[in-house]
């Protein structure tokens, strides 16, 4: 008997999904890339060819669809209603590369015909300050789901999918690792909307007062899977470069690590991601992969050799 296997999703190599291109330009050069990079990536300009640009040209196409849409709605009311940003959701692990696929992305997407203004927000600046998470004991859970203020996400997003012309999300220091008071970036008008975050993809807690996700928002949405082995590596790895650089500055959160020896580092480091990391990968992050449209399966040395696209 034949026992066919079926799936909610189609899987591409990578040379399949290099060839859906089609024409779509390539418009960052060896140095823009470089400054899109975070800390210990590794991203080609080919895997900018082969891995994003079809992503980019899959995005334009369902911009134009929603856009087609608008128009055929307008036509039923019989008035000019406002169109709303469409909005991408990224997820991941901490260290996946999330936040490097986002500005790339960005950056692609703005060299589109017609220039159109894209908007990168993290979710860091959602969570609650420092004091706070001290006060609910949520210490140990930095990035867990309820260490968000989900509230002030979610009221965000609805203000975007609302139509308001100006919206402002607040904003997250990596030196102080903590949320900056008064701070925000201003979303002005923008066509697209990037929402960059571990646990974007997070249904609610069933005893949580609001049913509504934050995926409900998005129009599209990302996972960058990797094994947890290799992920972990990368975090300890970014430790390291970390200590040489940004921890070396007396205001950082962590300049307390500088004088750690390589053994005392690695310690540090797998204890921080043991307790919190890991745990918050296995039990929250991770079963959110198959909530995405789109999932990247990254390998050892950070290329991305198997790409999921779910059916419609």
């Amino acid at each position: 008997m034949n026992h066919q296997h079926y799936s909610p999703y189609m899987s591409f190599s990578r040379a399949d999904w290099a060839k859906l291109r089609f024409s779509t330009p390539l418009t960052i050069g060896e140095s823009k890339l470089n400054s899109l990079l975070g800390i210990n990536e590794q991203v080609s300009l080919q895997e900018v060819i082969e891995i994003y640009l079809p992503i980019v040209r899959l995005i334009k196409l369902r911009v134009d669809a929603i856009s087609n849409l608008h128009m055929s709605t307008n036509t039923f009311l019989g008035r000019d209603t406002k169109k709303v940003p469409f909005v991408i959701g990224i997820a991941g692990s901490v260290a996946v590369g999330k936040s490097t696929t986002a500005r790339i992305l960005q950056s692609l997407l703005s060299d589109l015909p017609g220039h159109p203004k894209v908007n990168l927000v993290t979710t860091d600046g959602f969570l609650f300050p420092n004091n706070v998470l001290k006060q609910k004991d949520l210490t140990d859970k930095k990035g867990f789901p309820e260490s968000y203020n989900l509230n002030k996400l979610l009221k965000f997003l609805l203000d975007i999918k609302s139509g308001q012309k100006i919206v402002h999300a607040p904003v997250y220091s990596h030196l102080y690792y903590d949320v900056v008071p008064n701070e925000y970036i201003e979303v002005r008008n923008a066509d697209i909307i990037i929402i960059e975050g571990i646990n974007v993809l997070q249904p609610p807690k069933q005893k949580a007062k609001s049913s509504t996700f934050v995926s409900d928002f998005f129009d599209l949405s990302l996972y960058v899977h990797a094994k947890e082995d290799d992920i972990k590596t990368w975090y300890l790895e970014r430790f390291f470069i970390l200590q040489k650089t940004a921890f070396q500055n007396p205001e950082s959160y962590f300049h307390r690590y500088v004088g750690l020896s390589e053994e005392e580092l690695i310690e540090k480091a797998s204890d921080i991601w043991e307790r919190i990391n890991k745990k918050n990968l296995e039990i929250n992050i991770k079963p959110t992969k198959y909530r995405a449209d789109i999932i990247l399966e990254k390998q050892k040395n950070h290329s991305v050799t198997n790409i999921k696209l779910r059916k419609i």
